[in-house]
């Protein structure tokens, strides 16, 4: 969440960044006002208590008579109400400012740009060649039907709409991208792989802002107050909340495999053919705790990490700066990462499929988390930056493989640095 100094000392510039977010601009001004309740209740709280403080000493006085006494007793009993009542209005006025930060958007950086859709986004490099077929490619589920990898009605039958099955070659393939991933980043990115619990509890969520705004899209176990991870980001960014860290050990850098579980009630209607979007899929995530004078420097580091997948596998992708319509929310800037299928829209053709996200998210998780370290050794603890991204998710970089590498035959040949996760196959028929 926001620190409440900028609501204090920066109104203007907090305006500012709600109005570029599309944000309710008079909730800066509610916010002052509840925060002015606040202070002005403990204000009040506290001089009640130095005037207790100071009628409990003359309770004890010598030469006070026992009338005296009974009035002073009297005296205290309303002054202690009168404490109790303005203490309960303290208390409620404070959950209504906490409640009011945890909606509020972080303030975006000045170098996103400002737009309303997609079409705004800044296009910043795109790397690769899209291929030229001599046949018409064929899209992933004609390609996983007729390959008997891919079973979209038994997905349905035992799970419903949204759901398949990877059969035989479709699911090793996407288990050799999983252990591909999780080696590039822990052998030659310099990340610990980290394997978390796939439910978490309901603080973890809030730790990370998916909660308040987005629970209608989150499933959770009401009995058990577990709640499925929508992304490894929740459980790797919550393994230090509450502790301070010694600056030395930053940046930390985790890299986290994990199912993700998603409503995906905003995106009805959309994607519905394939396995674009679904209410189950697989991902890679990165994760890193750093200080807040390299946090832009380890932000193109971690984009620059992400897009070593895409090299890898060959496949052309694109990188945008997502402008301040389409970003998240409580991220300060955001990168996308989209490759290329080149059938991914049916009779339509191709399309480019977002396989990762790389948002810095500045102080804002790490202030909610209480995530803190010391520059040095007996230094004041500040709090760290956090960032996290893709790298990459499952399933849009299988329909990439698979649209990218089919053959006139129908068959897919294996991206090379699969082969080895795949007891060296190279061709799935």
């Amino acid at each position: 969440m926001l620190d409440i100094r900028l609501f204090r000392e920066q109104l203007e510039t907090v305006k500012q960044g709600f109005a570029r977010m599309g944000f309710d601009v008079s909730e800066a001004d509610r916010i002052v006002v509840i925060d002015d309740t606040v202070r002005a209740l403990k204000t009040e709280v506290e001089a009640m208590q130095a005037e207790l403080n100071i009628a409990s000493k003359a309770m004890g006085a010598k030469g006070i008579t026992p009338e005296e006494r009974d009035a002073k007793r009297a005296e205290l009993r309303a002054l202690g109400d009168k404490i109790s009542g303005v203490n309960a209005q303290r208390t409620e006025a404070e959950e209504q400012l906490r409640k009011a930060l945890l909606y509020t958007p972080n303030l975006p950086d000045a170098k996103v740009p400002n737009g309303e859709t997609e079409t705004e986004n800044v296009l910043v490099r795109e790397v690769g060649t899209k291929r030229e077929f001599s046949f018409t490619p064929k899209p992933h589920w004609e390609l996983g039907t007729t390959l008997d990898i891919l079973d979209f009605e038994r997905g349905v039958k035992i799970s419903g709409s949204r759901f398949y099955v990877l059969k035989g070659a479709g699911a090793a393939l996407q288990r050799a991208l999983i252990a591909f991933m999780l080696a590039t980043h822990t052998e030659q990115n310099g990340y610990t792989e980290i394997y978390p619990p796939f439910m978490v509890k309901e603080e973890c969520l809030y730790g990370t802002a998916q909660l308040p705004k987005f629970a209608d899209n989150h499933y959770h176990d009401a009995e058990e107050d577990f709640w499925l991870v929508p992304t490894a980001e929740v459980p790797v960014t919550n393994l230090h909340r509450d502790e301070i860290l010694e600056g030395a050990r930053l940046p930390i850098k985790y890299v986290a495999y994990t199912p993700c579980f998603r409503r995906e009630k905003m995106s009805a209607g959309r994607d519905v053919r394939g396995i674009k979007r679904g209410h189950q899929f697989d991902k890679v995530e990165m994760v890193k705790l750093v200080t807040p004078q390299t946090s832009e420097a380890e932000l193109e580091a971690l984009l620059n990490d992400a897009e070593s997948i895409c090299k890898a596998l060959e496949l052309p992708y694109r990188v945008l700066l997502v402008c301040t319509g389409e970003k998240g929310d409580f991220n300060t800037m955001q990168y996308d990462i989209e490759v290329y299928a080149p059938a991914a829209k049916g009779e339509e053709g191709g399309e480019w499929l977002e396989v990762s996200s790389c948002s810095n998210f500045g102080e804002f998780q790490a202030r909610r988390t209480n995530l803190r370290f010391r520059p040095e050794p007996g230094a004041k603890p500040e709090f760290v930056h956090t960032l996290n991204g893709s790298g990459l998710a499952l399933p849009r970089i299988m329909i990439a493989v698979m649209e990218n590498y089919q053959n006139e035959d129908g068959s897919i040949t294996v991206p090379t640095v699969l082969r080895p996760f795949l007891g060296g196959k190279e061709t799935i028929r």
